[in-house]
């Protein structure tokens, strides 16, 4: 099969990061623009809620070729909510998730920023992943700081074992290095998506504060274009 030039590489990503976004149900795209370069997509528009600026860039790095997205989607909301009204949801929120009190939010203008301490570091990740669906939020910013209650011997061994039992990734291109409590990812994968399980993985991995995901994305083959006639 021939190899596509580096503009037709573009122009089949781009299609099909349009094409992925327009699939996407948790996104509207209609306002959503898209231009790509060697790989890299950016993403540009507006859209009405934080969650779904992040389900767009979620729906892109799931496309083949994309090997880092800039996201300049802007959250434009139908209806302006108070900073009061949006940190009570967020409260309540967390709450119901069984966040900690120790978790706490600052709401600026619909821009929001948590804080507190956790004793684990996939907590942290869940405080963030709640308070951006709460309605109103523009952004998210996470200082929750991870203090485990204790440390776990052989961990770079567990997490090892915890990649290699996992359909979802394959990490033999991977680099595990633990150092004290926080561990460092190396190495090349072949999507996004396979990036993004191994980080949510490791982030499960008992008396760690911190994932340091240095790992990059190297597609094994050219983009692949989008298929317009019906398969059977």
């Amino acid at each position: 099969m021939p190899t596509a030039n580096p503009l037709q590489a573009n122009t089949i990503i781009r299609d099909s990061v349009i094409h992925q976004l327009e699939w996407d149900s948790e996104v509207e795209a209609t306002d959503i623009g898209v231009t790509a370069r060697g790989g890299v997509v950016t993403l540009t528009g507006f859209i009405d809620t934080y969650a779904g600026k992040l389900a767009a860039e979620r729906a892109a790095k799931r496309v083949h070729g994309v090997r880092a997205v800039a996201n300049d989607i802007q959250v434009r909301l139908r209806l302006e909510r108070t900073d009061p009204e949006i940190a009570a949801d967020i409260d309540a929120a967390l709450r119901l998730r069984g966040l900690p009190e120790t978790v706490q939010a600052v709401v600026h203008a619909g821009h929001v920023s948590i804080t507190g301490s956790v004793e684990a570091y996939f907590v942290r990740a869940l405080a963030a992943e709640t308070v951006r669906h709460v309605r109103g939020v523009r952004d998210v910013i996470n200082y929750i700081t991870v203090q485990p209650v204790s440390s776990i011997r052989d961990l770079r061994r567990r997490i090892v074992q915890t990649l290699h039992r996992s359909a979802d990734v394959d990490a033999r291109g991977v680099s595990i290095v633990v150092e004290g409590s926080v561990v460092r990812l190396e190495g090349e994968v072949g999507s996004w998506a396979e990036l993004e399980a191994i980080e949510a993985a490791v982030s499960h991995a008992p008396g760690i504060t911190g994932v340091d995901n240095r790992l990059t994305v190297a597609p094994h083959a050219a983009p692949v274009p989008p298929i317009d006639a019906e398969v059977c």
